[in-house]
């Protein structure tokens, strides 16, 4: 059982749905012990750094997450991959969950923001989560603001006049910048390498 953290900030359900088409088993929950119990945890998320931040505050949830993340896979999707970092510089500098070294910031490109749409990824480590792809594969990205962190944390990049941070992973913990739940075969695909990851 993969459980899918409700914290007020995700988009939950088309997450569950795309577990739910792969075929893995999965749960929405705020609920400790379901976090506890599961094999796996998703961290969706859609807004700002603060504000998720603080609703993870208000759910009493920071504690068992990075508790689970010692003992079991745990994937942060776009925001949700983003309080992965040590901080968040999003409107006021927030301390994140510091699971990864790094901090989120503004993306500095001369190019469109937010960066929108279909961007190929360009692979960095191999790694089981990315079983299966290659460096021509698309992924949809919907963001303003990237991580800043170390290579040896970078699964995948992808060019957006800067290198961004696309696919990130320190021990248990990974993190898609991009929505999987979105990116077609490619994100299901990635969806169903992380599901195996206990398998």
């Amino acid at each position: 059982m993969i459980a899918i953290i409700d914290y007020g900030a995700g988009n939950l359900f088309s997450v569950k749905n795309a577990l739910d088409f792969i075929g893995e088993e999965s749960i929405i929950t705020s609920e400790k012990n379901e976090i506890i119990s599961a094999h796996s945890i998703i961290l969706p998320g859609v807004g700002a750094f603060p504000d998720a931040m603080k609703m993870l505050k208000k759910a009493d949830l920071i504690d068992t997450i990075k508790e689970q993340a010692k003992k079991k896979p745990l994937l942060g999707i776009c925001l949700g991959m983003q309080v992965l970092f040590d901080e968040g510089l999003e409107f006021e500098e927030t301390k994140g969950l510091s699971l990864i070294e790094g901090s989120v910031d503004r993306i500095k490109t001369d190019l469109k923001i937010p960066h929108m749409g279909y961007n190929q990824l360009e692979i960095n480590k191999q790694s089981p989560l990315l079983k299966g792809l290659n460096e021509f594969d698309s992924v949809y990205f919907v963001h303003s603001f990237m991580a800043y962190t170390d290579s040896e944390n970078v699964l995948a990049y992808c060019d957006y006049n800067i290198k961004i941070p696309a696919l990130v992973q320190k021990g248990n913990v990974y993190g898609a910048q991009f929505h999987p739940e979105k990116s077609g075969e490619v994100g299901l695909a990635i969806l169903r390498n992380f599901g195996g990851l206990t398998k």
